[in-house]
């Protein structure tokens, strides 16, 4: 059975174990706690359990670590580092065939109140996005969302063995014969 670690990096280290399940259900009750305690949540997701996934698939197979950092920014502002790692089989796009995704994903997010409006400055700022949050923290649902984002549109494999490409050998013209009646009178 894999397990995931949390370790509060508060006053008392306390490192909890949790099962793959409970992960699932697994909320963070308050993310703005999470992060100006500077927590830290570790796991592996399977990939089986990340269900927005399965369409993009070619095999429901393989798992995805991750580490989600919360920590306080230069400015006060309450802050999440969400670093994830795996391979995912993505189905391309042209043989339907696996391609082994290798996923790195390294995010900064800034927690904000669900109801912050945000100027436009600070929403064309590229160095963090924000995460809109009225406390609860859905773990498995962040680190999901972030992989969807980190996948490419249309994944394919640089040099495609397309079914029926290797016996094709040399095409034929079909307007060959036409070629002949060229300049032939009525």
């Amino acid at each position: 059975m894999q397990h995931f670690v949390l370790t509060w990096k508060a006053k008392n280290n306390i490192i909890l174990r949790l099962s793959r399940n409970s992960l699932r259900l697994k909320t963070v009750s308050d993310g703005f706690a999470f992060a100006r305690d500077g927590r830290v949540l570790e796991g592996t997701l399977a990939v089986a359990e990340l269900f927005r996934l399965h369409d993009l698939l070619a095999e429901v197979t393989g798992s995805v670590d991750f580490r989600l950092q919360g920590f306080k920014g230069e400015r006060g502002q309450f802050m999440l580092r969400l670093e994830a790692a795996g391979v995912v089989p993505l189905a391309c796009q042209r043989c339907l065939e696996a391609i082994h995704f290798e996923l790195k994903i390294d995010s900064l997010l800034q927690l904000v109140p669900e109801s912050t409006e945000l100027s436009q400055e600070e929403l064309e700022d590229d160095t963090r996005d924000f995460l809109p949050l009225a406390g609860e923290l859905k773990v498995a649902e962040l680190v999901e969302d972030e992989i969807l984002l980190a996948l490419p549109v249309a994944p394919r494999h640089e040099k495609c063995g397309l079914p029926g490409a290797a016996d094709a050998g040399e095409r034929i013209n079909p307007f060959a014969a036409l070629a002949g009646l060229k300049g032939k009178p009525n």
